[in-house]
């Protein structure tokens, strides 16, 4: 008896310290609730507390923030923050589908607004496409890249970001989710946004392969791609919010570009999308700044299959640039058994190339699978709703 009593203890105090940050136990729990500055040392947030970014917050090269299932992180309400994973830190954030770890606004629900913090920021040393060493956008100026497409930034697995994405300078923005050449190393699943106030998920280069990703409500663009991003994005969602939209910039599901220019600099952005949900707003009534489904715009590449692309307001399937559009032409680009539905279906398919039109587009298309189908609003809204949505989500009215 007295050695199954013990087995017993060395059991529970086992499942014990996993539950609070892995087998050691939680390691280096601050001694307070608010984190700023930098970070240094393998970090533990407990979910026993409420934890508080305050400002721009640094976790750097050779540390680890381990964050437990079901913690909460708010932002300083007067000092806007975000965390930010440098280059050779990792992040360690393993929630569970009952136990989501949550990111939000500091206010009170009712009062919550988005941009209320910046969100959170992963740099890796993965290959981009730039000829110097880039540094991440909207204040933080870290830099990024590398030439290890393996590279190992941590763990993000059920988590809920909300109300995040701040301009922090004039076209240079923190988004919900910004990774910078993140390493196919690095495990990201079931992730979702709620209310940013820029992009849901923005990827500058890299090889990272999410999973399970979920934009909801956003203001900018869901999905955006940049600097030579190569990775593989599957079962990625976005349901729109009619009366939400980014004021000064037109909000779409996927928008992507090989840079800023439309250089041929390689790798060329070239995002893999398998069995992605895309809905817009399907409202007549939404505001004007809702746009394009999939936006494929300056010099890139792309291949789509298995998706559905649906209700948005000024397009399905765009290709804004002769480069782009040469490389759908040629088979560079592939878009094979997707379902197309503008809210007007004489827009399914734009382009503003010279060398391949709408019209070559549609017949191309529906030669290879694809399909224009006719879901109504209420058919769109069950597809937005997978199984494995169930549990770690929410989808509030903003400010809640």
């Amino acid at each position: 008896m007295k050695k199954l009593l013990g087995l017993i203890l060395v059991l529970a105090l086992f499942s014990c310290k996993k539950e609070l940050g892995g087998g050691e136990g939680p390691i280096n729990v601050p001694s307070t609730t608010t984190l700023s500055g930098n970070i240094n040392i393998t970090t533990t947030l407990t979910s026993d507390k409420v934890w508080t970014l305050k400002g721009y917050v640094y976790i750097t090269d050779g540390a680890k923030i381990i964050i437990q299932p079901g913690t909460t992180i708010v932002s300083d309400i007067a000092e806007k923050g975000a965390l930010c994973i440098e280059r050779g830190a990792q992040i360690i954030a393993e929630g569970t589908a009952t136990k989501p770890i949550i990111f939000t606004s500091g206010k009170n629900a009712g009062d919550k607004s988005p941009g209320d913090w910046g969100g959170i920021v992963i740099l890796g040393r993965a290959k981009t496409n730039r000829s110097s060493e880039p540094t991440i956008e909207g204040g933080i100026g870290r830099p990024y890249g590398g030439t290890n497409d393996a590279d190992n930034s941590g763990v993000l697995k059920y988590v809920r970001i909300e109300y995040a994405g701040i301009a922090a300078l004039p076209n240079s923005e923190i988004n919900a989710l910004t990774l910078g050449a993140v390493g196919s190393s690095t495990v990201i699943e079931h992730v979702q946004t709620v209310y940013a106030n820029d992009d849901a998920f923005e990827f500058f280069g890299g090889t990272v392969s999410p999973k399970n990703l979920y934009a909801f409500a956003t203001a900018d663009d869901d999905y955006d791609f940049d600097f030579g991003y190569t990775g593989t994005v599957t079962n990625g969602i976005s349901k729109r919010d009619p009366q939400f939209v980014d004021n000064g910039d037109a909000g779409n599901g996927v928008e992507c570009d090989n840079d800023g220019t439309g250089s041929p600099a390689t790798p060329f952005t070239h995002p893999k999308l398998v069995g992605m949900v895309l809905v817009g707003p399907f409202d007549a009534a939404s505001l004007a700044n809702h746009n394009l489904g999939l936006r494929w715009r300056r010099a890139t590449q792309f291949t789509m299959t298995n998706s559905k692309i649906l209700g948005y307001q000024k397009g399905g399937f765009s290709i804004e640039s002769n480069e782009t559009a040469q490389a759908y032409k040629d088979g560079i680009s592939k878009f094979y058994y997707n379902e197309i539905q503008a809210f007007d279906p004489l827009l399914n398919f734009r382009s503003t190339s010279a060398v391949f039109t709408a019209a070559d587009m549609k017949t191309k298309s529906l030669s290879q699978g694809n399909k224009e189908v006719s879901y109504t609003k209420l058919e769109m809204e069950a597809l937005t709703r997978p199984s494995w949505v169930n549990g770690w989500t929410r989808f509030p009215a903003k400010g809640q």
